[in-house]
């Protein structure tokens, strides 16, 4: 069975997810612990960054190669077109997206949870204890906004990866308002990259991840409620709906994430 090493957490991990139930192809998640086993996970494969697809002996990191890969080794249900004009298409949109959405998506999904206390709390395990809890969440936003500062993650990268998302998330609405998916009739990798890339845009409703009940159908305050953007939601929840299969389902191996071992 095919393993992916992954964060449940990740945008792109839920990329390759979404392709995988796309195929019909059975794998197994493995979460990787964050610091040692990113380092178990490079020594295995050469990579420590997630998503890292194990087929056999072989491991293939990087979601886009993941991709090209699956294809490749299982064209059944191919998710790059043949014409080369929609070919074309879908190369662009899936380097524009893991490059646009992907990275300025994590800038604004920072900056909503510094700036609201119910958000930042509800991502701590359920096993915290309540004080603990009371005091992430009485965490001023404003110190919150210095810190990131010097990692990239400050009021003002966050108020200009806003803004670029919105102006993402509006041509995408008007593409899709003309036809069913990105690039014509028939969804392929460059609607998979962006449907599974937004999840920070707006949790899917559903058994899809492993969250907590009341992130289902919240996100990024200003874009997950703003309706001039439903067009895209609704397209994206409707994908979600014919091809993303839950996470408890058979096909993910083991409900519960395990953490990796030296083989």
């Amino acid at each position: 069975m095919l393993e992916l090493y992954q964060f449940e957490l990740s945008q792109y991990s839920e990329k390759v997810r979404l392709i995988l139930d796309y195929k019909g192809l059975e794998y197994r998640k493995i979460e990787v612990t964050p610091g040692v086993g990113q380092v178990e996970l490079l020594q295995k494969s050469g990579s420590r960054q997630v998503p890292v697809l194990k087929d056999g002996s072989t491991y293939i990191a990087d979601s886009t190669e993941i991709a090209f890969y699956l294809d490749r080794k299982y064209p059944e249900k191919p998710i790059l077109p043949e014409d080369p004009l929609a070919r074309g298409q879908c190369l662009l949109i899936e380097e524009w997206a893991d490059e646009s959405i992907g990275l300025k998506e994590r800038k604004a999904f920072i900056g909503a949870l510094n700036q609201n206390q119910s958000l930042r709390t509800a991502f701590l395990p359920q096993q915290t204890p309540d004080v603990l809890k009371s005091l992430v969440g009485a965490i001023p936003g404003q110190l919150l906004d210095v810190l990131g500062t010097g990692v990239g993650f400050g009021r003002e990268a966050v108020k200009e990866a806003n803004k670029g998302l919105k102006q993402d998330l509006e041509a995408l609405c008007l593409i899709l308002e003309k036809q069913p998916y990105l690039t014509g009739n028939t969804p392929n990798l460059a609607d998979l990259t962006v449907a599974g890339l937004s999840i920070f845009l707006k949790f899917p409703e559903g058994s899809y991840l492993d969250i907590p009940s009341s992130l289902k159908g919240k996100g990024i305050p200003g874009l997950a409620d703003n309706s001039s953007f439903d067009t895209f939601f609704a397209w994206r929840d409707l994908l979600y709906t014919e091809y993303r299969k839950g996470s408890s389902t058979p096909t993910t191996g083991n409900s519960a994430p395990t953490t990796i071992s030296i083989e």
